[in-house]
């Protein structure tokens, strides 16, 4: 690599100025060093030899894109598989599949993927870990009545169905809340205790939409549920 940087340096042409600027891009420094031994034995026989304007000096760059290229996608599938392993080791029978289908119909409105629809389920649900809940949720396999009871509450919070893509992306949990005792709940001190309501408690829905889950209050005594304590608000 040094030999590659002293050549560049030693030049006195335009183009070799341009050469240096290109050996030093972050490019050409995510692959490996026996692309570097490339690049020296191209710049050595170019000294002796080739034109500047001949020199091969792309050392491997292609292949460096399409090895983070590819590096990604893997991580992606992995993702993916690791997921949907998770899920299928708790839904089992038909009858779970049946009931796992009929949550997936509830969000198609939404326009998400499958993958994106498992997951925002399956960390609602517990079925995939989600730091929200700490070791508290319990997996469980979510009822169509459930799901869609809260999708009715929070359009009637003023949410049109962009706004609901907007926070189930932000916190798929809420899916998992419980209705009485922590939405609607919550909505109501919101109101009551600060006045929120209407455009308000919407603007506030989707920069913050936790608060619909927080369920504690430690009033400074930590009780190490942050998550889900008002103290966050």
């Amino acid at each position: 690599m040094e030999s590659c940087l002293n050549f560049a340096s030693s030049a006195p042409s335009r183009r070799s100025g341009m050469l240096r600027k290109h050996l030093n891009s972050p490019l050409l420094t995510i692959d490996s060093a026996p692309h570097f031994t490339s690049c020296k034995a191209d710049l050595t026989a170019a000294s002796s030899s080739i034109p500047l304007s001949n020199i091969r000096y792309s050392c491997g760059s292609l292949q460096s894109v399409s090895k983070a290229k590819w590096t990604s996608n893997h991580s992606t599938d992995y993702w993916v598989l690791r997921s949907t392993t998770q899920i299928e080791n708790t839904i089992t029978s038909n009858e779970d599949r049946s009931m796992w289908e009929a949550c997936r119909q509830a969000l198609s409105t939404f326009n998400f993927s499958d993958e994106e629809k498992d997951k925002i389920l399956g960390k609602a649900f517990g079925l995939i870990h989600s730091p929200y809940w700490g070791e508290d949720r319990t997996k469980e396999v979510p009822k169509f009545e459930a799901v869609n009871a809260t999708l009715d509450y929070l359009r009637s919070l003023n949410l049109s169905d962009d706004d609901l893509s907007k926070l189930l992306k932000k916190f798929p949990e809420v899916l998992g809340c419980n209705l009485e005792e922590e939405l609607k709940a919550n909505t109501k001190i919101l109101k009551e205790q600060w006045g929120i309501e209407g455009k308000s408690l919407r603007n506030l829905l989707l920069r913050n939409p936790k608060v619909l889950g927080y369920n504690i209050d430690c009033k400074g005594d930590c009780m190490a549920q942050c998550t889900r304590c008002w103290v966050r608000f």
